[in-house]
């Protein structure tokens, strides 16, 4: 071999060799920017100190407690009571007993044998019944005085969401703590009448769905706080409370009426799947729009204002959504 191909030998060498170097490095760089990636981009985006859910539920020391509604549907009663009771962050279920006669033994011992053998976590999730002498749907925001939890999740007994679902919202709520967060949006609308006065009218499911806009969230499956429960209790209208027993309908609106007015703020919808498990309710009757609306108005006159503040957001787990 000459000297002018021992030299071009060598050439091909160092750069093969550098070459090789450069993928290396370029290699290495890239695996560092990976691992280092998310938690630069934590710091950035303000989310070091977000930690796993069971991590946050034990730093806080506690979850949530459901607050179920329910009226002579045992069946769906032990249901949902045995669905729920598996959710990992719940703390206690308050039975609203709103019946003549009292819960029967056979009933209670049967829902505790459920929670005992279906409870996860550290602790027995506990259940308790809200005796009331009434039966009015007010009773559902009674004030409950020994709540160990802040967030209230209210939930009728015919309606179940899965677990992940509910720790979700829990989660959104966490970040809301002052604001309603649900799963069944509502909206109100304003028409003027033939006098010239404002006068509001209820939308339902489809107003939301055409037009991706809500003002309340129902709570048949919605998180609040329980000072809400205490407001209702001792601060909304009798005459407001009296209206809801007489005509049986609007607790929900009320509801939303009192933390809208609290807040000046909307509520958060999160997106969840809901399975209904009872027989279909008072909303299929026939003019159920029309006594809500009438409900509204009657609000309104009473609160001196329009509260509710529409909105468009929607909460959305993205990890398990690939369409948003």
């Amino acid at each position: 071999m000459n000297r002018r191909g021992v030299q071009r030998f060598r050439q091909l060498a160092v750069t093969a060799t550098g070459s090789a170097k450069i993928k290396i490095l370029l290699f290495c760089c890239i695996a560092f920017t990976l691992l280092a990636l998310p938690g630069w981009a934590s710091k950035f985006m303000g989310w070091s100190n977000l930690a796993a859910p069971d991590d946050r539920l034990q730093a806080q020391g506690k979850g949530y407690a459901i607050v179920m509604n329910t009226w002579k549907r045992y069946d769906l009663l032990k249901q949902s009571i045995a669905h729920y009771a598996s959710c990992s962050e719940l703390d206690s279920i308050h039975i609203v007993w709103s019946e003549p006669d009292p819960p029967s033994d056979p009933l209670v011992s049967h829902l505790n044998r459920i929670l005992q053998s279906k409870s996860r976590g550290p602790r027995q999730v506990e259940l308790k019944f809200d005796i009331n002498k009434e039966d009015s749907l007010n009773n559902r925001f009674k004030e409950i005085k020994d709540l160990k939890t802040d967030a209230v999740f209210s939930i009728d007994d015919d309606v179940v969401f899965p677990c992940s679902s509910v720790e979700f919202a829990f989660h959104v709520w966490q970040s809301a703590p002052d604001n309603m967060v649900g799963f069944v949006p509502r909206a109100h609308w304003l028409e003027q009448s033939r006098d010239n006065n404002k006068y509001y009218s209820y939308g339902g499911w489809w107003s939301v769905w055409w037009t991706g806009t809500y003002s309340m969230v129902l709570s048949k499956a919605a998180f609040f706080h329980k000072k809400y429960l205490r407001l209702y209790t001792n601060e909304m209208p009798a005459s407001l409370k009296d209206y809801i027993t007489k005509n049986r309908n609007c607790e929900d609106i009320a509801m939303s009426f009192l933390v809208a007015n609290a807040t000046d703020a909307p509520p958060v919808w999160v997106k969840g799947k809901i399975f209904e498990i009872g027989s279909t309710g008072i909303s299929s009757l026939g003019g159920h729009k029309d006594r809500r609306s009438l409900c509204i108005n009657r609000f309104v006159a009473e609160f001196g204002r329009m509260p509710l503040v529409s909105t468009t957001v929607k909460a959305v787990d993205s990890r398990s959504s690939w369409f948003w």
